[in-house]
């Protein structure tokens, strides 16, 4: 056996729990309802966790599923599965029984940590040993008593090769089965510190858990908050009211999330101007200037980021610029809706058209984002073939459409798959959402194609209205026709609650496929 290397040690962001735990023990880790626990307690269950999970069998490698919302469990297994030589698989608490038994039986999970409400998911599963968390830290919780046969004073297996797997997190699998994508020890540790110098994350920095952690790892804020000894606020379920309360009575500094969850919360009747500032990174959806007008009216921080799941959640950020606090607010919140540039430890996104020439940077030509760097997935578990695909020309492909601004920044127009033909003329329905959404009754909207024998295709809009707003198809839609191309302009427009994913997304496939249903093809 070679020995050790003095110039280097593999990346691992487990080291993080160590760190903190030795230079701030008896500082507050976790704030959940009123249980509260300390670095020193925090690390003392996580490896309580390991010592168990290696008792009960676990082998180096082996596949630990969790099926949680944002509890301490959901945290301790993010630090405690790796630490047993485990690999992580949090799963959607939002999808049927027969997805988690797919992606059970897909991962090979040896174990599975899963939530007593959320017991149901798993009453089918079969190879899997279950592990119900009560969630309440008493002595005959069943997670409990699992932790309580574990030792404190466990040492993490050694990390061999850091781009070995931490992580598999499973796709939404809304065209096909869900993928499940490879996240290594190099990649969560080097994104985890580029959160902490995109976020400005800090000793003193307190996160509200609104971003599910099952989602991406939580664009790897598990690692990141604990890296810096900061405080983890959990919050069991979305809920605008309660956000308001913990962001006064915790002095929350950061959180996550999609943007259709702040549209709820600067909607909400509790909403008011917080003390503090508040640092929001906004992902998973184009966030549109109205709402970043709003939010910073608020004291809210915008930091709008843009990523996939195969690319650790966040890929690029949109960096802000000194001087923009001083022109208009709407110029501003234009140039704040952009995706913006890399994080600083990856190579830059490129936008790029079909021969994988870089599209010209004149914020019009249209072309699919690609990148690769050190928070690209290692590939697909168990399939070859998409990996393939995905990567393809050296390059990861993220299906999604953006123009390249002169000063560097890319812009999403759309998914491939979302972009409208009509009649030849192509229609971003980001477009037609963000001016839609200007209207002052509209709360959010979705905009889809639906079938047309004339153009083949046009707009629809799907809208929600704000609680006591009142609006028609037709003021909508003139609305839009002041401010659009009339060949832009909704054809139709629904009004009601929209689809969403348990991140907050908005499921447009969902729309889209109520629309085209009894159509032989997707497009005319």
């Amino acid at each position: 056996m070679s020995e050790p290397k003095v110039y280097r040690t593999e990346l691992n962001p487990v080291h993080f729990l160590q760190r903190s735990a030795a230079v701030f023990p008896d500082r507050v880790a976790v704030v959940h309802g009123s249980r509260r626990f300390t670095y020193r307690e925090l690390t003392a269950r996580a490896s309580r966790l390991a010592s168990a999970l290696r008792a009960a069998g676990l082998e180096d490698g082996d596949r630990v599923a969790y099926l949680c919302p944002n509890t301490p469990a959901m945290l301790e297994g993010t630090f405690g599965v790796p630490a047993a030589g485990g690999v992580l698989v949090p799963i959607n608490i939002r999808l049927a029984p027969a997805e988690v038994d797919y992606i059970l039986e897909h991962s090979g999970a040896r174990f599975a940590v899963v939530d007593h409400e959320l017991v149901g998911l798993v009453e089918g599963a079969e190879g899997t040993e279950i592990i119900v968390d009560g969630d309440s830290g008493e002595p005959d919780d069943a997670y409990e008593q699992f932790l309580a046969g574990g030792s404190a004073a466990f040492e993490p297996v050694p990390v061999a090769d850091e781009e070995s797997p931490i992580s598999i997190n499973y796709t939404s699998g809304t065209t096909g089965s869900p993928k499940g994508v490879v996240v290594t020890y190099r990649g969560s540790f080097l994104n985890a510190m580029a959160e902490i110098i995109e976020t400005g994350l800090s000793y003193d920095s307190v996160y509200l858990w609104v971003l599910p952690l099952f989602h991406c790892n939580g664009w790897c804020h598990p690692w990141a908050v604990t890296a810096v000894a900061g405080r983890h606020v959990c919050l069991r379920k979305v809920d605008t009211a309660q956000i308001w309360e913990l962001l006064e009575a915790e002095g929350i500094t950061h959180a996550c999330g999609a943007p259709t969850v702040y549209i709820a919360l600067v909607n909400d009747p509790a909403a008011r101007r917080l003390p503090q500032p508040v640092t929001v990174s906004m992902g998973g959806a184009p966030a549109s200037p109205t709402l970043l007008e709003r939010m910073a009216a608020l004291n809210f921080e915008p930091n709008h980021v843009y990523g996939l799941t195969e690319t650790y959640g966040p890929m690029t950020v949109c960096v802000k610029h000194p001087e923009w606090r001083e022109l208009p607010n709407e110029e501003r919140a234009r140039l704040l809706a952009r995706q913006g540039v890399s994080y600083l430890p990856h190579e830059e996104v490129r936008v790029v058209d079909e021969s994988m020439t870089d599209v010209p940077r004149d914020a019009a030509t249209v072309g699919e984002i690609v990148m690769r760097g050190n928070n690209v997935m290692r590939g697909y578990y168990r399939d070859p073939e998409a990996t393939a695909r995905a990567f393809e020309g050296g390059w990861f492909h993220s299906g999604d459409l953006a123009v390249w601004h002169p000063d560097g920044y890319v812009e999403v127009s759309d998914r491939a798959k979302d972009i409208i033909i009509s009649g030849g003329e192509n229609i971003s329905t980001i477009e037609v959402e963000r001016t839609i959404v200007k209207h002052p009754a509209v709360l959010e909207c979705a905009v889809v194609a639906m079938p047309d024998e004339r153009w083949g295709e046009r707009p629809k809009a799907f809208v929600t209205l704000k609680s006591g707003q009142d609006a028609d198809e037709q003021e909508i839609i003139d609305f839009c026709r002041e401010r659009l191309a009339h060949f832009k302009c909704p054809a139709a427009v629904q009004f009601g609650e929209l689809p969403k994913t348990s991140t907050g997304k908005i499921q447009k496939y969902v729309l889209r496929e109520r629309e085209w249903a009894g159509q032989e093809k997707r497009v005319n």
